[in-house]
């Protein structure tokens, strides 16, 4: 098949994009700021260069998969040209979110603030994305009985495939760093933001929490998470607010006021400036419970 072929589901309901997978080739087709309203997966076949993730930049290579949430920004700076896959799916199509244990890949795959969204294609696991792609790309060409069923289980094999080898190297970097562990202080403050995010949300609050300067603290966050402290908070908040956002029919009143925020619109300026659409945009482009919603209103 064509490598630059583009095959494309779109909702009926509502005219948008459900499912979609294509090629691209000889050309830089991320290199702008990308804040999509469904899920990305990016495979580069060939090519290498720079990716620009949220708060912080990453190196890619051959045989990588990137991965990326409903408006997470992100941007690659091709070094060579690119050649590769890229599936897409709103969250209309696959909620991630719902299927977690199905799956188990957010916080894997995605939604991860601590590790770089990218994941490493061993030979063997080519070979199979290899065959799922051609599945999904047969059973799009043709419109039979139970069609999306079908191409949620090749996601969803997808997926569990590609959470699994991102586990996997993940405990390879954590043994291979084991003269070089992480710091007690670092997974200190994880579980701090874990715990504290919705009521303390500057670095100055974790750094008195855990009994050390802002300064010392910036520096060991900076070198082990290539992240600022600040940034790793604004994230923490911001997975938890799409959540209650795609999840939920609350107003964005009270998923302000339980993330630690009483001016609403002061919320509404931070969520806008993390993922360049208002609550209510989110809401309306992706989140899951909006038609009831509406029908309520």
């Amino acid at each position: 098949m064509n490598n630059q072929e583009t095959f494309t589901l779109i909702n009926p309901q509502n005219g948008n994009l459900a499912f979609k997978i294509f090629g691209f080739e000889n050309y830089n087709f991320f290199d702008h700021i990308q804040r999509n309203n469904y899920y990305s997966l990016i495979w580069i076949k060939q090519g290498k260069g720079k990716l620009k993730a949220d708060f912080s930049e990453y190196i890619y290579s051959n045989n990588s998969l990137l991965a990326f949430s409903p408006y997470q920004p992100f941007m690659l700076t091709p070094e060579s040209d690119l050649s590769g896959i890229a599936i897409q799916f709103h969250p209309d199509f696959f909620c991630i979110h719902k299927h977690h244990e199905e799956v188990a890949c957010n916080g894997v795959l995605f939604n991860n603030i601590y590790q770089p969204p990218i994941v490493s294609i061993d030979s063997k696991t080519i070979n199979t994305f290899q065959m799922l792609i051609q599945q999904m790309k047969a059973e799009m060409q043709i419109v039979a009985l139970a069609q999306y069923e079908l191409l949620i289980s090749y996601l969803k094999i997808f997926l569990i495939n590609a959470a699994r080898l991102k586990v996997e190297q993940q405990e390879e970097v954590k043994n291979s760093l084991s003269n070089l562990q992480e710091p007690f202080i670092l997974q200190s403050l994880k579980e701090a933001i874990e715990k504290n995010y919705k009521e303390k949300h500057t670095a100055s609050d974790y750094a008195e929490i855990l009994h050390i300067t802002a300064k010392a603290l910036a520096k060991i966050t900076k070198a082990h998470l290539n992240k600022t402290i600040t940034s790793l908070i604004s994230e923490r908040i911001i997975i938890e607010a799409k959540r209650e956002l795609y999840l939920t029919s609350k107003p964005v009143k009270q998923i302000a006021y339980e993330l630690g925020y009483d001016d609403e619109y002061y919320f509404s300026r931070f969520f806008k400036t993390n993922t360049d659409v208002s609550p209510q945009i989110y809401r309306n482009t992706v989140g899951f419970d909006r038609l009831s919603s509406l029908t309520t209103n």
